[in-house]
């Protein structure tokens, strides 16, 4: 199956459905963290019509995340949130079978849709959680892989909310966007 993951440079969804044979490559404006030759660096528009049999896209947050709901007002001012929900519909309704659209709680929601499912890395045997929307086409909701919900509210809270509290840097998006391996291995069983 060919598969395009979206808007990733860290190529671990990438890699998830390479080992289990799929020709899989990803795409983003960024260089592949991992060097892979099975990455194209550029804008996706440019290569959303070959053909494809699975997008996973993970469009960027920044204007759309309700945790900085802060900032919205001047966001929808300068027309910062309406571009990247335009970006968001264009790869919702991009011509690919099967779509997977990630993000966080974020105007998605409400501007364009409820997400067909909400995860947290507990249940994929991360003891973290930060929970991640799914809008999905011709796409089954992700199941359970190894849920540690109880050992991880047991954490206290700067650890299970580990990426919350990175301190500011100019790395903190990157280690903010990078999906959890269990996500991404579970991801690549069920949908590959």
């Amino acid at each position: 199956m060919r598969v395009l993951v979206a808007c990733e440079y860290s190529g671990r969804v990438r890699e998830a459905f390479r080992k289990r044979g799929h020709d899989a490559w990803s795409c983003d404006l960024l260089p592949s963290e991992d060097n892979s030759p099975n990455h194209f660096v550029g804008d996706i528009r440019e290569i959303l019509n070959k053909r494809w049999d699975l997008m996973i896209a993970h469009p960027p947050c920044t204007d759309l995340a309700v945790s900085g709901a802060a900032w919205f007002k001047e966001k929808i001012a300068d027309g910062r949130q309406q571009m990247a929900l335009d970006f968001v519909r264009l790869l919702m309704c991009a011509p690919i079978k099967r779509i997977a659209v990630e993000n966080p709680i974020s105007a998605i929601s409400s501007e364009i849709r409820k997400p067909d499912q909400i995860i947290q890395p507990w249940m994929f045997g991360h003891k973290e959680t930060k929970a991640t929307c799914l809008w999905l086409k011709n796409l089954p909701k992700l199941n359970e892989v190894n849920n540690v919900k109880e050992a991880t509210m047991a954490l206290p809270k700067n650890i299970r909310q580990r990426l919350y509290y990175l301190p500011p840097g100019p790395n903190r998006w990157k280690e903010r966007s990078r999906t959890y391996q269990g996500i991404a291995d579970a991801m690549s069983e069920q949908w590959g």
